[in-house]
């Protein structure tokens, strides 16, 4: 039998010092070819080990092996160039340098599947992959070749289901699709989004997840969050339709933020990954606040379908830092069992 309210992170965790440059987003490798290839398998077990001895129950790979949790994916494709960039608005929040499709995309191999099969040998816990979106990805680009949003993210959903099939056959139990921009693009989203992550999950027998949340702790995006009011119902422009979509799990940022809870009854009866640790503050929660957090859902999420988790990935933080969430999440699951057991 599952245990109940089995906890997990949303995605990344921080890397090490000698792997890149700590408490930092998406910093570069510090190490090449075959010491690079090395040290992100060593910093992908220092990743499991951080997460089972905090007693989390499904685990990941901390996105060791990535920079980005968006671009490396795609620095595997064909049909983009990374040398020819172009300045694009990010998800409406802030301007970045971006490589651009210039023919058609496709995928020569997998990507993240030898990563998932070293995981798998190093663990019988519960694995969870993540997977950008197919519209975080295209939020991510130049299109030069397509010129059409909905043309792109079709294409990507294609070969995010070759690369998920292959997962699914390395032992991954859990594949999550990264989608901040559901957040964002409301119209999109429901019109041809949903519909291109189904797409993307065709035929998978694993369980399936998307992550929407608010981004990570940097300034852009806690100054847009400053903009929400005082509550945030991004969530209610587009769970309606998850709900009623092939997705089984929906994770969600809770905690520190101003979404109602409420909300949470728009996707009654799925499975729901709910953020209760915050990863824009250097703060550890005490393991009372992570229950609190968990009980608020409890009204609008059965025990059964609820999953302790982070807002979004810790990869800016300390290890130390993440360590103590980690270990705050865990202590905090605990006491809403023990509640459980009891009543």
């Amino acid at each position: 039998m599952q245990k109940l309210l089995p906890t997990s992170t949303a995605g990344s965790l921080p890397k090490p010092s000698w792997l890149a440059e700590p408490e930092k987003l998406w910093s570069p490798w510090k190490l090449e070819a075959a010491q690079l290839t090395e040290g992100k398998r060593d910093a992908l077990s220092l990743a499991l080990q951080e997460q089972q001895q905090a007693g989390i129950d499904i685990v990941s790979d901390g996105e060791q092996t990535r920079q980005h949790f968006v671009t490396t994916f795609i620095e595997h494709l064909s049909g983009v160039d990374f040398d020819k960039r172009e300045t694009v608005r990010i998800r409406d929040r802030y301007d970045a340098s971006v490589p651009t499709v210039v023919g058609a995309v496709s995928r020569p191999k997998s990507v993240f599947v030898e990563d998932a099969r070293f995981l798998r040998r190093k663990t019988s816990k519960l694995i969870k992959w993540a997977l950008p979106g197919p519209m975080t990805m295209i939020d991510t680009l130049y299109d030069g070749h397509y010129k059409s949003r909905e043309k792109l993210a079709w294409e990507f959903a294609r070969i995010l289901n070759q690369e998920a099939r292959e997962l699914e056959a390395a032992g991954v139990d859990i594949i999550q699709f990264d989608e901040p921009a559901f957040n964002v693009f409301f119209d999109e989203v429901n019109d041809w989004g949903v519909a291109a992550l189904e797409r993307a999950v065709e035929g998978l027998r694993c369980e399936t997840a998307v992550h929407i949340c608010y981004g990570y702790g940097i300034k852009a995006n806690t100054d847009w969050k400053k903009t929400l009011g005082s509550e945030w119902r991004q969530y209610e422009e587009v769970f309606p339709r998850l709900q009623q979509s092939s997705i089984d799990i929906i994770s969600l940022e809770c905690h520190n933020s101003r979404v109602p809870m409420d909300l949470l009854e728009l996707i009654r009866g799925k499975k729901v990954m709910v953020g209760a640790i915050d990863v824009a503050t250097d703060s550890i929660e005490s393991p009372e606040e992570v229950a609190t957090t968990l009980r608020k859902a409890l009204q609008f999420v059965g025990a059964d379908k609820l999953y302790p988790c982070t807002n979004c990935g810790m990869a800016p933080l300390s290890r130390e830092v993440a360590r103590g969430k980690l270990q705050a999440l865990n202590a905090g699951a605990e006491i809403i069992r023990t509640e459980l057991s009891a009543s």
